[in-house]
């Protein structure tokens, strides 16, 4: 994310140094809270007592816990792009190093299972108020996979894998967590994913033109 952070509302000026380093406090106390006990630990009265900041404070930064735990998890996204930059994913073609990142970022959720939980449970439970939120999430999860791919100018078609590969990941997120797939199927299911980035550039499927009408093998109509 680049330039300074904002406090809740579209349009509210970026945050000062001063500010930033509270909102950090706050990221902070809502990371420690959620990993230690999960998605029902994290009470905005416990978060603003361990941040040092006043509980109407809190709610200008954040007006509920899910607008909370959703910024926390794009937060810990940032982290894991800073980790990534210094030490990007090995693999000889884009399918495999984006591959390698999601399980990066899988198993570093692993070891903190009650933090993944609060936070994918926030982002199942996010309505139209959480938007910016969750954009910001996923806007990150989107460069992330990005930078994985080493793609400088990606076309439509590996724009629009990229979008299934990021549902692909979430959901693989959700049933590991519910005890619905084992890390054997969340690896499976990602790397199948991953695939769609080495499909080649061509139309869109079915042999449709933009505008939706099948051509024939000749190209007539």
């Amino acid at each position: 994310m680049t330039g300074r952070a904002r406090p809740a509302g579209a349009d509210a000026p970026p945050l000062t140094e001063r500010q930033e380093e509270r909102r950090r406090r706050i990221l902070h106390a809502s990371t420690h809270l959620a990993g230690r006990g999960g998605f029902d630990a994290v009470q905005m009265r416990e978060v603003a007592e361990a941040a040092g900041v006043a509980l109407g404070t809190l709610y200008r930064y954040f007006p509920s816990k899910i607008h909370l735990l959703v910024a926390t998890m794009q937060d810990q996204l940032q982290h894991l792009h800073a980790t990534l930059a210094r030490h990007p994913p090995g693999g000889a073609d884009p399918a495999d190093r984006v591959a390698e990142t999601l399980m990066r970022a899988f198993r570093a959720l692993q070891r903190e299972p009650h933090l993944a939980d609060a936070m994918v449970r926030a982002l199942i439970f996010a309505d139209r108020s959480v938007s910016q939120e969750v954009d910001a999430v996923s806007r990150q999860t989107t460069a992330i996979i990005l930078d994985a791919t080493g793609l400088a100018d990606p076309t439509p078609q590996q724009l629009s894998a990229v979008r299934v590969i990021e549902h692909t990941w979430h959901s693989t997120l959700i049933t590991w967590l519910s005890g619905r797939a084992s890390i054997a199927q969340v690896r499976a299911d990602i790397e199948t994913a991953c695939r769609l980035i080495d499909l080649p550039a061509e139309g869109p499927p079915g042999g449709e033109d933009a505008g939706g009408a099948a051509r024939s093998p000749s190209g007539a109509r």
